[in-house]
Formats: structure tokens, sequence, C-alpha cells
């Protein structure tokens, strides 16, 4: 699984996202190393278990042929608080990373397949990835 190697606050806040204020995504909106890549359509945060998830779908379908791209890091550690345990008493303990995706932002990227290998490799990935996807080539 993917994580930072080092971060400098163990815990962070947790943002206020209005799905009606979060906006859309500036940096990593096209294709750049690839052919084909999975953009993300909704906003949402994907854990680095999800995004190892994803990745393995879409290489299985990919083989050896070809190459493939992972457009985001979760660099942002989400804490949990143990179950039934009663409000207050501080915040939970770290559970792992996340990164936080809004729409537009390319995730994945493949390079050195067909264009049906590529657009059912991604479409596979995006069914592991909390946000709704499509998959975009690049323009040329």
């Amino acid at each position: 699984m993917l994580f930072p190697k080092k971060v400098k606050y163990r815990k962070s806040h947790t943002r206020r996202e209005h799905p009606d204020k979060i906006g859309n995504e500036t940096r990593g909106t096209y294709v750049a190393f690839g052919s084909f890549g999975l953009k993300a359509v909704s906003a949402g945060r994907i854990r680095a278990n999800t995004i190892e998830a994803a990745r393995k779908a879409i290489s299985r379908s990919v083989s050896k042929t070809g190459k493939m791209w992972t457009r985001i890091f979760p660099d942002k550690p989400y804490t949990q608080k143990p179950a039934e345990v009663k409000m207050g008493k501080g915040k939970g303990d770290l559970q792992g990373y996340e990164a936080i995706v809004r729409p537009g932002r390319i995730i994945f990227e493949i390079d050195g397949v067909d264009e049906a290998v590529a657009r059912e490799a991604l479409r596979k990935g995006g069914t592991k990835l909390p946000v709704k996807t499509r998959v975009v080539s690049r323009h040329i």
C-alpha cells in the first residue's frame, strides 16, 4: 500500500466539503504520460488500499505489454475511533492515508495496448473506486 515516508503532522483536520462548493480540479486534468486515462467525474476520498485494488485490477488486464501510471498519491492521514467508544476523549487513532480527488483529476493512465483492451482495463479499475469515473483518451 502507498503511504508517505514522512509527514509534518500525524493527524490532519477534516475539511468542510460541501458537494456544491468543492469545485473542479486544476492540476492533473489531462492525459500526460499514456494514451488512455481514467478521469474522476465526481469528488471523493480514495484510500490507499482502494488505489491498490484498482491498480491490481488494471495491471492484470494490461499484462506485460502495457505500461501504467498512477497519478494520485494518498498523503492525507485519516483517523477512526474504536467500535463502541463513547463520544469525546479526543481524536481517534491513525488508520491510514487517503487521496482527495476532485472532478477532472486523471487517476490512472495506460499505454502500450490497443483501445479496446485499454478501455476495458480502465473500466474494471474504475469499478473499484468510490468516485464516478470516465475513460478518456489523449488529445493530439
